[in-house]
């Protein structure tokens, strides 16, 4: 069980983890809160944690949900409100997702049935998520019945790459050669980390700042530098990180997700630090609050979302070294694909 010595213990995590089961539905759908909503991207990161803290049978129960949600072309609508779809249109980042919570799930369980029926799932998402790249390598944020969105995401497209690199891990498991796809993660690699004026603006939202480090297409010098950059802009001392740069807003989940950045370029104490930081955020259940309004002590919003306590599992395993899958947001054993000089302008056209 992953426990950090002196800020959470084995039966903490358990607890939190046990917190996310209790809102899953009958169908397998784990929602942001007792009647929320479901998003793809969030169920995924929920079922990993479950992994995580060992509990695989509602982990087993919400891969199934992606199973047998998922559309025909490969794709699953953005949103869900107790089985019914409440938007229809697709997210590529929200789809590409299943291949991170997949290998994840192969790592620590070794299940290779498992893998097995969830591999056409994978290689659909995938194939449907590289129908978006664009002439530059970057990827459409979503597609509607009108066709796709011409805008790409920075947030969305470095944890696309992460997510294809866990795909092509996945493929090297099944020795299945995916050599375009192999293409398609280089240049977006490519493009995440050598032309930002690819994606559309949108730095005051801290995962714009550290999600390309997250998701592992910026690394050593370049990712640290980029780290030091806006450290003052989000960070707040022993409360965490802000969600945006101009508001008095820290959230638990994106102070973890940092805590795994930090952790993946080897900033070891300020990767604790942070962990420790947003442990305000814990209610008595093991459950976590969203964020806090630290100009008036607030909780904001009031909900308790199981997203957030999966994020802090996540970010517990990475510390702590628990369980076999703890390196994935390292890139710990991850292919990189095809790498390489890209010319944005003459690259293959639009799909």
């Amino acid at each position: 069980m992953p426990a950090v010595p002196g800020i959470l213990t084995p039966a903490q995590c358990r607890q939190t983890a046990r917190s996310i089961a209790a809102t899953q539905e009958s169908t397998g759908a784990i929602p942001w809160f007792e009647g929320g909503h479901t998003d793809p991207w969030d169920h995924v990161e929920n079922a990993m944690a479950l992994t995580a803290a060992g509990l695989l049978e509602p982990a087993r129960a919400a891969f199934e949900w992606c199973r047998t949600t998922q559309r025909a072309d490969g794709s699953w609508p953005i949103q869900f409100r107790n089985g019914v779809i409440e938007d229809f249109n697709s997210d590529s980042n929200f789809c590409a997702y299943i291949a991170t919570g997949v290998w994840h799930h192969v790592l620590i369980t070794r299940d290779r049935r498992f893998a097995e029926t969830m591999w056409p799932v994978v290689t659909k998402a995938v194939d449907f998520v590289l129908d978006m790249q664009l002439s530059g390598g970057e990827i459409a944020w979503a597609k509607s019945p009108n066709g796709l969105e011409p805008e790409a995401l920075l947030t969305g497209c470095s944890s696309i790459y992460h997510s294809l690199r866990c795909a092509l891990a996945l493929a090297d498991y099944f020795g299945d050669p995916q050599p375009e796809w192999e293409l398609a993660v280089g240049r977006l690699g490519h493009v995440i980390a050598e032309h930002p004026d690819a994606f559309v603006t949108k730095d005051r939202w801290s995962m714009e700042w550290y999600y390309p480090v997250l998701g592992g297409a910026m690394r050593g010098a370049a990712a640290q530098a980029r780290i030091d950059e806006r450290w003052d802009d989000f960070v707040v001392a022993g409360l965490g990180i802000r969600c945006v740069d101009d508001r008095p807003w820290v959230t638990g989940a994106e102070t973890c997700e940092l805590v795994m950045a930090l952790d993946a370029i080897g900033n070891s104490a300020r990767a604790r630090e942070q962990f420790a930081s947003m442990h305000h955020l814990r209610e008595g259940d093991g459950s976590y609050w969203t964020g806090l309004v630290y100009a008036d002590g607030k909780r904001w919003p009031v909900e308790r979302t199981t997203w957030t306590g999966a994020a802090m599992i996540l970010a517990a395993d990475a510390l702590s070294r628990t369980t076999a899958a703890n390196g994935i947001f390292r890139g710990a054993d991850l292919p990189r694909g095809l790498e390489g000089e890209y010319d944005c302008e003459c690259a293959t056209s639009d799909r």
